[in-house]
């Protein structure tokens, strides 16, 4: 089991930065890929950027060049770094790990861009 708690959400302006994390604990060491995803009010749940148990990543074209995720192995925690941020990107953000005997969500944590 892999427990995930997200934290550093909440308002800000538009062209605002915003730093996620995401906290990992349990049988962490079975997680390979991690990611965040996010899910605005009335659409589907979507994917914004993932990170592998090497470094590499990869963004959705919508957050490419504004949103870096990165990941401290010692901290078993990874980041989402958001800047430039647009109203568009008021969501819940959700934090996911995959490993080789299933997927974990967290919780969740809001981000609202004001304009």
């Amino acid at each position: 089991q892999v427990q995930l708690v997200e934290s550093g959400g909440g308002l800000v302006q538009a062209g605002g930065s915003l730093r996620l994390s995401c906290a990992a604990s349990g049988t962490i060491f079975s997680i390979n890929t991690m990611a965040w995803y996010r899910q605005a009010p009335g659409k589907q749940r979507g994917l914004v950027a993932t990170i592998d148990s090497s470094g590499s990543t990869n963004y959705a074209g919508s957050v490419k060049g504004r949103f870096t995720i990165s990941r401290d192995n010692a901290k078993n925690t990874i980041y989402l770094q958001m800047n430039s941020l647009k109203t568009e990107d008021t969501s819940v953000y959700y934090c996911r790990a995959f490993t080789d005997v299933g997927n974990y969500w967290g919780q969740g944590t809001e981000v609202t861009v004001a304009s």
